[in-house]
């Protein structure tokens, strides 16, 4: 009965104050040696996460040994991911896994490392939920006047976006509704204008995508009833950081206008760029410009600019303004090309 006492007492002791024996540990070229959870790492940084320091960071080239207590995925530059405890000699990695027991690979063929924490993400990553992976934010503008003027504005603004490792799809609206409601009026409703649309991308490869897009618009003062764009075609990426992306795409669609008085539709090529820009990182700026040109009507078309920053005062609260112009050639006799959407105000943030 005694000698199980004591081998309690030292189990207790054993994991109380012996935690570096269930961790990971990193030995680095100057000697020093960092233990923790191995997170992951490519063929440049290792992460660790330590008890005391966080998460630190390492370059690859400085790493001389690694010896985990956790199964790591060690993925090799010859496409082959062994699954197992990890522990290195010399210049050479020993993955002990559970089907082929020890394998040996030289350190200069490992391109990547995850621990189970990291694999799931990355598994997970790689085919999400359709309510998965969103983000976006949304803000609301409302202005009310009463006594001498008699007015009141609403502005509304949405994005939402949810990209994967080889898809993105993003979906927007905005719309502005403003009205005069003093005795006698005219027009009684000086604004009301809405605009929204899905559009889908795929990668073909790190530089070309293909896209489908649908965008939708009304607008009362224009006589416009509902203009639907339904298209596809080509796009490159010609930046594509973290920081910064321009795609240029090119592609056809076909275009319904449906006016009060007329509807019109007509084929019609796309023609566009897409600029997103981080500064710093509390601010991103968007911007988009597109020209349809009507491949029936030589001389007839439209072009859209769209322009809009976000930045964050919390975590999920910010300030937004949107700008946004569609000009068409040929309106309606008596009404204006141009139409100008702009609104400003706090941006709710989400993720999801």
């Amino acid at each position: 009965m005694a000698k199980v006492r004591v081998f309690y007492i030292a189990a207790i002791f054993v994991f109380t104050f012996s935690p570096g024996l269930f961790a990971d540990q990193i030995v680095l070229t100057n000697g020093d040696r960092i233990t923790g959870d191995l997170l992951k790492s490519d063929d440049k940084e290792l992460v660790i996460k330590s008890e005391y320091a966080g998460e630190v960071t390492v370059q690859w080239a400085a790493v001389q040994a690694i010896n985990s207590t956790q199964a790591l995925h060690v993925s090799l530059n010859n496409g082959q991911t062994l699954v197992g405890p990890v522990k290195t000699e010399n210049d050479n990695f020993q993955v002990v896994t559970a089907t082929q027991g020890a394998v040996t690979a030289p350190k200069n063929s490992v391109v990547r490392i995850r621990g189970e924490a990291e694999e799931s993400a990355y598994e997970k990553s790689l085919h999400p939920g359709l309510l998965a992976g969103w983000q976006g934010g949304a803000n609301v503008g409302f202005a009310l006047t009463r006594g001498n003027s008699q007015t009141k504005n609403l502005g509304l603004a949405f994005t939402a976006q949810r990209k994967t490792l080889n898809d993105k799809l993003g979906l927007y609206a905005n719309t502005v509704y403003a009205s005069n409601d003093a005795p006698g009026a005219v027009p009684s409703t000086t604004a009301n204008a809405i605009q929204g649309g899905i559009r889908y991308d795929h990668d073909l490869s790190s530089r070309i995508f293909a896209f489908i897009n649908g965008d939708f618009q009304s607008d009362d003062l224009q006589s416009l009833d509902l203009r639907s764009v339904l298209g596809g075609g080509l796009g490159y990426h010609f930046v594509k950081s973290e920081s910064t992306s321009l795609d240029f795409l090119g592609g056809i669609n076909y275009t319904r206008e449906k006016y009060s008085l007329f509807t019109r539709n007509f084929a019609a090529a796309t023609i566009g760029e897409e600029l997103s820009h981080k500064i710093g990182a509390g601010t991103l700026i968007t911007q988009q410009l597109y020209f349809y040109p009507d491949l029936s009507d030589a001389g007839e078309y439209r072009g859209t600019f769209n322009f809009g920053t976000v930045t964050k005062i919390s975590k999920w609260l910010g300030w937004q303004n949107s700008f946004g112009d569609i000009y068409v050639t040929n309106p309606p006799v008596g009404k204006k090309q141009n139409d100008i959407i702009f609104t400003t105000g706090l941006n709710v943030s989400f993720s999801h």
